[in-house]
């Protein structure tokens, strides 16, 4: 089958749609003032029917969707869940969202399927792996895809690749573009001990087909130290917003989501938080 065309996301700030804010983006899309685009998670529309479709349905008029999948599994050795990718084809084909990703992570095992996006090996099998499954996944909905750089706690012994290195090598090689979540860069380079901006520089951004922001958390652990939590509960912070304004100046425009997914703020103080964005993807100083 030959890909579908794609309706394109604006090169502005997008937020993640919430129950919380259904009727207020429909308020806001009656007044001639929706949000430019908005994120979901597939899986919360997995049911056949109901309030959550009748209003995605009704904002989908208006507003431009991105589809960030968090259960295809694709580092899980069996492969991808068949089923999440069968829904997944479904959703696409109801909604024709302008993007689709899901992450460089797994998420199941055997007999068990884990509430968490977690890490692979960096090293050539993994590579071979992932290379497979997003093809499968791509070749399935019939469009390229993005992957997301993870939020990592820890690092594997003896990586063939660093990670910015391996995804550019799975996007050369599958086909698939990046989704670079510039607060899981900061999480990372917390934990493992890295400089956030070199990561950053070693970019590709013609790979990069979605930025995302968010707050993260920092906490004392057992051992006498403090480890970043990538929790999305919080605004985003000021060296997130310096890191993204970094980016921008090398990089053309992206389409850029913040990410409140925890201790949702009210609808007004996320679409703050988009203007922010939306203010450094024009080059102006982020308010503070």
């Amino acid at each position: 089958m030959s890909p579908r065309p794609l309706r394109n996301l604006p090169q502005r700030a997008g937020i993640g749609l919430k129950p919380e804010h259904y009727a207020d983006v429909m308020a806001a899309a009656e007044r001639g003032a929706p949000p430019a685009w908005a994120e979901v998670h597939p899986q919360n529309y997995f049911g056949a029917g109901g309030p959550p479709h009748r209003w995605l349905t009704a904002i989908a008029v208006h507003v431009p969707l991105s589809f960030h999948s968090v259960g295809l599994s694709l580092g899980s050795a069996s492969g991808v869940d068949g089923d999440e990718l069968a829904a997944l084809a479904a959703l696409c084909e109801r909604y024709e969202p302008a993007m689709v990703s899901d992450h460089l992570s797994w998420s199941n095992g055997p007999d068990d399927k884990f509430p968490d996006l977690l890490p692979v090996p960096y090293n050539h099998v993994a590579l071979d792996h992932f290379v497979t499954q997003v093809g499968h996944v791509q070749d399935r909905l019939r469009r390229p895809m993005l992957i997301e750089n993870p939020s990592r706690y820890l690092a594997y012994a003896g990586d063939d690749w660093d990670e910015v290195d391996f995804l550019h090598e799975l996007c050369r090689r599958a086909g698939c573009g990046l989704l670079l979540d510039i607060n899981n860069v900061e999480v990372s380079a917390f934990n493992l001990g890295l400089d956030p901006a070199v990561w950053l520089d070693a970019v590709d951004p013609a790979l990069v087909g979605e930025v995302h922001v968010a707050g993260h958390s920092r906490k004392d652990d057992d051992m006498g130290g403090t480890i970043a939590i990538d929790d999305h509960g919080s605004a985003v912070r000021d060296s997130c917003w310096d890191l993204l304004a970094v980016f921008l100046r090398r990089a053309r425009p992206k389409p850029v989501l913040v990410e409140w997914d925890s201790d949702v703020p009210d609808y007004a103080t996320l679409m703050g938080e988009a203007a922010k964005a939306d203010a450094l993807l024009v080059g102006e100083p982020v308010d503070a």
